[in-house]
């Protein structure tokens, strides 16, 4: 998706698993505290073994060395069969990885696909990716056939196209254009590499420089770009409908997801003076809960947002935030929904349905009610554990359930490209509050 991301199509779940929640190589360093995310994760990091070796969980002892007294007999079991492997296995074995492997039995045992042990790589790239900062040149890039559909490796009928380049990053000050074609790194032919390693390339700390040999309109260009933090642009909006509708997606809820809405929310409605909101919601996995809770503060003005429950606890009613830009009534408001929207997306949508602010216009959503703890273990990657449930505004949990839309749309299995049914639905019902006029459609896009 970025020059540390791709864009081939993947599932934003129904299979549970950075960010999102979906890797980056050469990861920004995030912090090392605890992070709380609601995020639906593309990829089940997945482990075997039954429990996780003693040495977290109490003093040391000479036989099961972190073992509290009174759990001497139910680990027991566990460090006969560690004692055995490390003295008596006949082949070489990597103390450290039994370890990890130990760990990752413990998650995997919680049958909790939300909760699951990460390696230092796994655990720093996820991080990175939900925090959606990032070392590059601030592009988003992806291997093209003539078509436009996914291909590999890189050839003359499979470029490696530049999609987008990211507002206020080094690609954009270099000169870097959407629709360049990448045909060397630092004067390495890209041809017959895959788009993975032609990114890999491209990417690299903040401050080093990379050399990229484009052809742009079938002329080479060779640009120079000095590497950055690159923060991604998770949130995108236009004017539509003769300027009465305005369009806001999100595409995950990273660190930096809610001022970029409060900003591109306030152009809107104080420079554009749109009539009517659509919230686009729709293949949303979620990320951090703050960001849902500080975006959903800029529609909702009163009443609980939403609650969280921790275990052994009673709910806590979540409050929005002052000096929401949206909270006008008058200014009406639809969230779009599908099967994809998950997590923190569920938190904002359930907030704006909730609190009577919005009605949701799709499908199901995904049906994810919990929120989980990102924590690292010292010299052993780290873990994201779920340790609070989430409720809607009247207490319902959701989890596994998901939010049922409003205004159920029926989306057909094959869609002629540039039609949105969900999308063009919308904005009939806030043009003639029935949907009724299909002639409404035509100005769906007009600026």
């Amino acid at each position: 998706m970025t020059d540390e991301q791709t864009t081939e199509p993947t599932l934003t779940d129904p299979a549970p698993a950075p960010l999102v929640d979906s890797g980056a190589r050469q990861p920004a360093q995030p912090s090392r505290l605890p992070v709380y995310v609601a995020a639906v994760l593309v990829v089940l990091l997945g482990g075997s073994g039954m429990f996780v070796s003693g040495f977290l969980l109490g003093r040391q002892s000479e036989l099961t060395p972190g073992t509290g007294e009174s759990r001497q007999a139910l680990f027991q079991p566990f460090w006969d069969a560690y004692n055995d492997i490390s003295q008596n296995y006949v082949g070489d074995s990597d103390q450290h990885l039994l370890v990890e492997g130990a760990i990752q039995g413990l998650f995997t045992a919680l049958g909790d696909p939300f909760s699951s042990y990460m390696t230092e790589e796994e655990y720093q790239a996820s991080l990175t990716s939900i925090s959606g900062q990032f070392e590059g040149i601030g592009a988003e890039m992806n291997t093209q056939a003539a078509d436009g559909t996914f291909c590999e490796p890189i050839s003359t009928t499979c470029r490696l196209t530049v999609l987008k380049v990211i507002r206020n990053s080094p690609a954009l000050r270099a000169g870097l254009l959407a629709g360049d074609f990448v045909i060397k790194v630092d004067d390495k032919v890209m041809e017959g590499s895959t788009r993975d390693a032609a990114i890999d390339s491209i990417r690299g700390p903040k401050g080093t420089t990379v050399v990229l040999g484009l052809e742009r309109a079938g002329q080479p260009v060779e640009l120079s770009i000095v590497r950055d933090v690159i923060v991604k642009e998770d949130v995108s909006s236009e004017v539509m409908a003769d300027g009465r509708v305005g369009y806001l997606k999100i595409n995950s809820f990273s660190a930096g997801a809610a001022d970029d809405l409060a900003a591109q929310l306030r152009e809107l409605i104080a420079t554009n003076h749109v009539k009517a909101l659509i919230l686009d919601l729709r293949d949303d996995p979620g990320g951090y809960v703050d960001a849902a809770r500080k975006i959903a503060s800029q529609f909702v003005a009163t009443s609980p947002l939403y609650w969280e429950q921790s275990a052994g606890h009673d709910p806590v009613a979540q409050q929005p935030e002052s000096g929401g830009v949206a909270t006008d009534e008058t200014v009406k408001m639809l969230v779009l929904v599908n099967g994809g929207t998950a997590s923190a997306a569920e938190i904002l949508a359930a907030s704006l349905q909730g609190n009577a602010r919005a009605q949701l216009v799709g499908q199901t959503t995904y049906g994810k009610g919990t929120i989980q703890e990102w924590k690292p273990l010292a010299g052993a990657g780290g873990y994201r554990l779920s340790v609070r449930k989430w409720l809607t505004p009247d207490k319902t949990w959701i989890h596994g359930k998901g939010l049922a839309p409003d205004v159920a749309v029926d989306v057909p299995a094959e869609i002629p490209a540039g039609a949105d049914p969900v999308l063009d639905r919308a904005i009939e019902l806030l043009i003639t509050g029935s949907g009724s006029d299909t002639g409404t459609i035509a100005i769906r896009r007009a600026a």
